[in-house]
């Protein structure tokens, strides 16, 4: 009895460690000791460590790569010239930008991650209308909505979410099979998210914006070789990352592959400084995913994940309609009170518990991934990303109240969450 206990007790000190990070501690921390405390106090065991190893290494690492390509990709200017480019399109009409910022957020998150769009993108719109000349709250409206567009949209492809590639992994989803299945879903998700924004926020955007003709976009390359050479990277990746399913190969591997490459070459540019990237690349994800996960694993002898799977076994057997947003609003609930990182694993836990299998086994782990991508946007603390998101943002002047964002985020996320797990219905039945 003692062990659930513990187990249950380490889990929430090691979340709130996580979410509040004290003095600036760093995420690693609290889920490297959390995941050690769990191993001593015999709540997991070396084995469980090593199962979690091997479910969240190639997620990680295909993160940390995907990250390092979008920094050298920033460093050069190439999120700065897509955005110019997005001004130029608009032709001054304020809503018309509105809708391509969009846009842009979501091929950003696709490419390069929700973290991606939502930490690197999101200051280059923010200054980009904040040159516009417009009023607070359109530019608020602009930023809220690139950082919902990240999360919402961040479903297509394994790598555009840790979520994705995590769940993916588990459940033996190759790089093509998933694209074949949530691409068209991700249309859905962009649509409502579109719809969802737009609907609220048209009062606050403005008609027309300022008439003075915008940047030359050429103007924001920094080094033209290394711009050229990254169209040949991103082709690279993509082609790489279809071929990784048929040819059995980590994702991790193409990704990295194609991040050491640009590295590389970006080595030789002054406009990159490598080392500096190097340093700010996301490494504590890797100590804390593995230490994280080792602590959710602790959880399966509480009692928790059995009733998850009870749950999740009840709903499927009313058939693959309910399993599926059942399973959908479970995990958007988690993620939104205790981070969907954790979330996504015990549903995890919770679909293998429930027996599931062939094609209810498949709907249940993609309505999982779209509840642990879409439900982090009714709270502030349901992921990593919105938490350093609202970070950047406070660090230039836009300070967001946690009533303002729950409210917002409730109102968008409850909607545009049923209409893309109804498109995951619609695309499994075909």
């Amino acid at each position: 009895m003692l062990h659930p206990v513990l187990a249950v007790a380490l889990f929430v000190v090691v979340l709130v460690l996580v979410i509040w990070q004290p003095r600036g501690l760093s995420i690693g921390w609290p889920a490297a000791v959390g995941g050690g405390l769990a191993v001593v106090l015999g709540v997991v065991s070396l084995a469980d460590v090593g199962a979690v190893v091997r479910i969240v290494w190639d997620a990680t690492l295909t993160f940390v790569a995907v990250i390092l390509i979008s920094l050298v990709l920033y460093a050069l200017g190439f999120f700065e010239w897509a955005a110019l480019h997005m001004v130029r399109a608009a032709h001054g009409r304020g809503r018309r930008l509105f809708v391509l910022s969009l846009l842009l957020g979501a091929l950003v998150a696709a490419l390069f991650a929700n973290d991606g769009a939502a930490l690197i993108l999101t200051p280059i719109v923010y200054e980009q209308v904040k040159a516009l000349r417009m009023d607070p709250k359109a530019i608020l409206a602009f930023v809220m909505a690139g950082g919902f567009i990240a999360d919402s949209t961040s479903l297509p492809l394994v790598v555009s979410n840790l979520v994705n590639i995590v769940s993916a992994d588990y459940f033996h989803i190759g790089f093509a099979a998933y694209a074949a299945r949530m691409l068209p879903v991700d249309v859905v998700a962009l649509l409502a998210s579109i719809a969802a924004l737009y609907l609220f926020y048209r009062r606050d955007l403005p008609e027309r914006v300022a008439s003075d003709a915008p940047r030359d976009p050429a103007s924001a390359i920094r080094d033209m070789r290394l711009f050229r050479l990254s169209w040949v990277v991103l082709a690279f990746l993509l082609a790489g990352y279809i071929a990784s399913q048929f040819l059995h190969l980590p994702v991790s591997l193409v990704a990295g592959s194609a991040a050491v490459v640009f590295l590389v070459a970006a080595a030789r540019s002054p406009a990159v400084h490598v080392g500096e990237l190097l340093r700010d690349a996301p490494w504590r994800i890797v100590v804390f995913s593995i230490g994280m996960y080792v602590v959710v694993f602790g959880l399966r002898d509480a009692g928790l994940v059995r009733v998850l799977g009870d749950s999740l076994r009840w709903a499927a057997g009313h058939g693959r309609g309910a399993g599926v947003l059942y399973t959908g609003y479970l995990a958007a609930f988690l993620s939104s009170v205790m981070n969907n990182m954790p979330t996504v694993m015990v549903n995890a836990l919770a679909i293998t518990a429930a027996h599931a299998a062939g094609p209810m086994r498949t709907a249940l782990a993609l309505a999982n991934v779209i509840g642990s991508d879409l439900g982090p946007k009714i709270t502030p603390i349901g992921s990593l990303a919105t938490l350093l998101w609202l970070h950047v943002l406070e660090r230039r002047g836009v300070k967001i109240s946690w009533g303002y964002y729950l409210r917002v985020g409730l109102v968008l996320t409850v909607p545009v969450l049923l209409a893309t797990l109804l498109g995951l219905l619609v695309v499994m039945s075909v």
